[in-house]
């Protein structure tokens, strides 16, 4: 069954309605290419594979007595460990939390596996999702499929790691400034950011304070990653910012795009140093849409600075789901996580003011942007992975950059509540992915998997392969 290895969620599923392949069966050899591969990219850190094949067992037979199986019928998924599944730890990446089993699913894995996908295990993520590279003193190090000493991003590098490999077709993933779209570019895969409240968070400790961090797939096609929508939108009341159904299918609208777009590319967003063959390569898949027949200008105007503001909004979410451990675990806890929390709880209601007047700002800046226009184009990151144990660049190209420079073109559309998408767009001169970022406007989660897939037949990535062999 090598053959079905990077074989995509949507082809696995086709197996299984056909019975050409059994759920058992794609198990297993899922758990087989799982223990052959993971040691060498340390991207899953738990796996509980007995009860894998019991939930596989009990859908083969009722599938046999000829039960009408859900859209994920059978499918192994992986679940970042950011997120809960009953009866399975979730750590957070955090030596504090290393026997926290969770007591219930998220909303967003209940309804996965009411869906009928079956979870294999927990994927590894920086401390709290708090850097975009993937590393904690839990678990270590994860690294990349096509190159062992290079990240594969993060915070849902574990998630990217395990897609990228062939381990699984689908995994789960959290974006609150990037942690979906860094580990997409980085690891070749696509990742979708999600509008805020598409997809229920939760339950929760504390609700969000900011719409910042939201949650989506990692997945090797657009169309698994339409189908995964499919199946976890909607009102929860965990989630009170929580979209209604949107009333239509993501997959069964995928090949609607209209014809004629007008779209803008900003290659910087007017601020941005870019590795120069990533930026060939972001330029080349640009023109792609033009050939596909629609407008794209270039967009030179610059957005606003949004760094430090974004950066405090996102610090108050993580302090307020952990400002009761912080001094209670203070010197298990990454001592960067621990200062910048201590930072946040510095913060005054001014500062806060401030930053949403930034966010207003912004807010203007994309207003008239997507009243002119249908899309943004911009590259998902400005480098190639970096080192798997980091830091990350101080340089790009030879020029300075600080340390927000690096993830420049992600974090601003967690801060307006954009969708977005990372798509691969081919391998720099060093052998590593780079990817493109489609920004819609807020809500048009449909408009921006659109594009993608328009995109994807015309340049498919489905065929790159790693070189882990």
């Amino acid at each position: 069954m090598e053959s079905i290895r990077y074989a995509s969620a949507g082809t696995l599923l086709r197996l299984i309605r056909s019975k050409q392949v059994s759920p058992r069966e794609l198990m297993e050899e899922t758990l087989r290419q799982i223990d052959a591969i993971n040691p060498k990219l340390n991207a899953f850190v738990s796996l509980y594979p007995e009860r894998a094949l019991a939930e596989a067992d009990i859908l083969t037979q009722s599938m046999n007595e000829g039960i009408e199986p859900g859209p994920l019928a059978g499918l192994p998924v992986a679940v970042k460990d950011l997120e809960d599944v009953e009866g399975m730890t979730t750590t957070f990446g955090s030596v504090p939390f290393r026997d926290n089993v969770a007591e219930r699913d998220s909303v967003q894995v209940e309804r996965l596996r009411r869906a009928g996908a079956i979870v294999v295990g927990k994927t590894n993520t920086p401390e709290f999702g708090f850097t975009g590279f993937t590393k904690n003193r839990l678990f270590g190090v994860t690294r990349n499929p096509w190159n062992l000493e290079r990240t594969p991003g993060g915070s849902s590098g574990g998630s990217a790691a395990v897609v990228s490999a062939g381990m699984v077709s689908l995994a789960t993933g959290s974006d609150g400034g990037g942690s979906i779209r860094i580990p997409a570019s980085y690891s070749g895969c696509f990742g979708l950011k999600t509008s805020p409240g598409r997809i229920p968070v939760g339950p929760m400790p504390i609700l969000h304070i900011n719409q910042i961090s939201v949650l989506g797939p990692l997945a090797r096609t657009v169309a698994d990653a339409a189908l995964y929508l499919d199946c976890v939108v909607g009102y929860h009341p965990a989630d009170p910012a929580s979209l209604p159904h949107p009333g239509f299918s993501y997959l069964a609208g995928l090949e609607r795009l209209p014809a004629g777009l007008k779209i803008a590319f900003s290659p910087t967003l007017g601020h941005a140093t870019v590795q120069s063959d990533v930026a060939s390569l972001v330029e080349n898949a640009v023109r792609t849409f033009e050939d596909m027949g629609h407008h794209v200008e270039l967009f030179d105007d610059p957005m606003p600075a949004v760094g430090d503001a974004w950066n405090r909004l996102f610090g108050l979410d993580i302090y307020g789901n952990l400002h009761e451990h912080l001094d209670r675990y203070r010197s298990e806890i990454n001592r960067t996580l621990a200062a910048s929390l201590e930072a946040v709880k510095q913060s005054t209601a001014a500062d806060l003011v401030e930053a949403q007047k930034v966010r207003t700002e912004q807010n203007r800046w994309l207003w008239h942007l997507f009243d002119r226009y249908d899309l943004l184009l911009t590259p998902s990151m400005p480098t190639e992975a970096f080192a798997a144990e980091g830091p990350p660049p101080s340089k790009i190209d030879g020029k300075p950059v600080d340390v927000l420079d690096v993830t420049a073109f992600s974090y601003p559309f967690n801060f307006s509540g954009h969708p977005a998408v990372s798509v691969p767009v081919g391998l720099t001169k060093n052998g590593m992915p780079a990817g493109l970022q489609i920004v819609a406007p807020r809500q048009r989660d449909d408009l921006v998997l659109q594009a993608a897939r328009a995109f994807e037949k015309v340049k498919p990535w489905d065929s790159n392969r790693p070189p882990l062999e």
